[in-house]
């Protein structure tokens, strides 16, 4: 059997996009590549652009919270704690609503974060409204997790 880590986005959903198309602007051309790319074999930046897009959540939010869960303020091309932002501000909803132990590992990265060691403004009002949220919605684990 093959480790879901060495299979790409395509594989694992079954849906392979094909190229990007001739006109397209080269982030949709590096969602079009990425997707190709071993789940394994993406780094921040991959996981940032594809959390980013909502492309891929099913599988690549889990995959993301194993780092960030490393690194916090894990840096793709962008600044410390890009990927995260891209967790907390993309990730829908309703991937939360289905995954409510995974929305506790998030606020759970989240709680641990010094807010006053961040020097990006966004970031900090992103976590801030995160945690506030959280104050009034905090998920229940599913069964067995305790």
């Amino acid at each position: 059997m093959t480790d879901a880590r060495e299979q790409s986005l395509e594989e694992i959903e079954g849906d392979a996009w094909g190229d990007a198309p001739a006109d397209a602007t080269r982030l949709i051309a590096t969602v079009h590549q990425l997707r190709r790319k071993p789940i394994g074999k993406l780094d921040v930046e991959d996981l940032r652009i594809m959390l980013g897009q909502q492309v891929g959540v099913p599988v690549l939010v889990p995959e993301a919270l194993v780092v960030l869960e490393h690194d916090p303020l894990a840096e793709g091309d962008f600044y410390p704690g890009d990927l995260l932002s891209a967790v907390v501000r993309r990730t829908p909803v309703e991937y939360w609503v289905a995954h409510p132990d995974e929305l506790l590992r998030l606020h759970a990265v989240v709680a641990g974060i010094d807010l006053d060691e961040i020097d990006d403004n966004k970031l900090v009002a992103d976590l801030t409204a995160f945690r506030e949220n959280a104050a009034t919605q905090r998920p229940s684990p599913s069964q067995g997790v305790l």
